[in-house]
């Protein structure tokens, strides 16, 4: 049976199961360990299982959605998707492709869950396994090219950025039950273990039977930097009257603070002087930078 609905300034008694309003990525439910009136607001629920949150005089506690399934003797079928999702600015597109590989169902065609179709598609995807070792995992993922649906694929993103063979495209890899499938009598579109996303970082094999892609975690990307914003000190890193710039107004200066007399020459010189000289010397910047961390020793 589907689980119902977190609501408001609602009595839940002790072992209540509910679940987020917003459709969640965890794969958790949660459930009442202390009987209560909830809030007037969705509480920030919590993103591991195991973790608690009060919310009102209720307090919940969350549980995965699948863990009754698979603590029983003979768990259902597990079921594998993927889904593909192209990135507008790198492919042209937002187009997604759905597809599963019939793992443990015995399933030939394509199947229903939360309302899309996944086509059935030989693939193999391997190395999801996580490590203590300190190093991220890099799966693979070769998927059947025998109709030439992926080279067809790669043709279409390649004619926007040349060479680009999905580079940077998203991959999420969802597992549910069998028994949760829409047309099940037990279907429930949140039932699922945490969705894993991935990103194409390079195509290794492509053949008329075969195409192979390897993953990697978004941290794991060539030329990507956690946290995103890295401290430099003294040069800012906010583009020239943007948003988070904020300076509008018609007094300009070149990128050496001499004054100029045109926009068509308004350089700013991403330094603290340059932000003086335009907001005041004594006012609040918006200065993107961080002028302290060259300080430290």
């Amino acid at each position: 049976m589907a689980i119902d609905v977190w609501a408001a300034s609602t009595a839940y008694s002790y072992a209540d199961v509910r679940r987020a309003v917003a459709s969640q990525v965890t794969g958790l439910f949660f459930k009442c360990i202390t009987a209560g009136t909830s809030g007037s607001n969705e509480p920030d629920w919590p993103t591991d299982i195991g973790g608690e949150v009060t919310d009102g005089s209720v307090v919940w506690q969350a549980i995965s959605s699948v863990y009754a399934d698979l603590s029983v003797l003979a768990p259902t079928a597990i079921i594998e998707l993927f889904e593909v999702r192209l990135d507008n600015n790198l492919h042209g597109s937002t187009h997604i492709t759905r597809f599963h590989n019939g793992c443990n169902a015995s399933l030939t065609g394509g199947i229903l869950w939360a309302g899309n179709t996944y086509a059935s598609v030989p693939v193999v995807a391997e190395g999801f396994e996580q490590t203590s070792s300190g190093t991220l995992p890099r799966p693979t993922m070769s998927i059947a090219n025998t109709d030439g649906m992926i080279t067809a694929l790669l043709l279409d993103v390649n004619e926007v950025t040349p060479n680009n063979d999905l580079t940077g495209a998203e991959v999420r890899r969802i597992r549910t039950l069998k028994r949760y499938l829409d047309g099940e009598t037990t279907a429930d579109p949140n039932a699922q273990w945490p969705v894993e996303i991935w990103y194409i970082d390079r195509k290794s094999t492509e053949n008329r039977d075969v195409v192979s892609f390897e993953l990697a975690s978004k941290f794991d990307l060539a030329g990507q930097f956690v946290p995103k914003r890295q401290l430099i000190a003294n040069v800012c890193q906010w583009a020239y009257r943007s948003s988070e710039c904020s300076y509008n107004d018609s007094n300009y200066w070149d990128a050496d603070n001499n004054p100029t007399g045109s926009i068509a020459t308004d350089r700013c010189g991403k330094t603290l002087t340059s932000c003086k000289l335009r907001f005041g010397e004594n006012a609040e910047l918006p200065f993107g930078s961080f002028p302290s961390a060259g300080k430290a020793r």
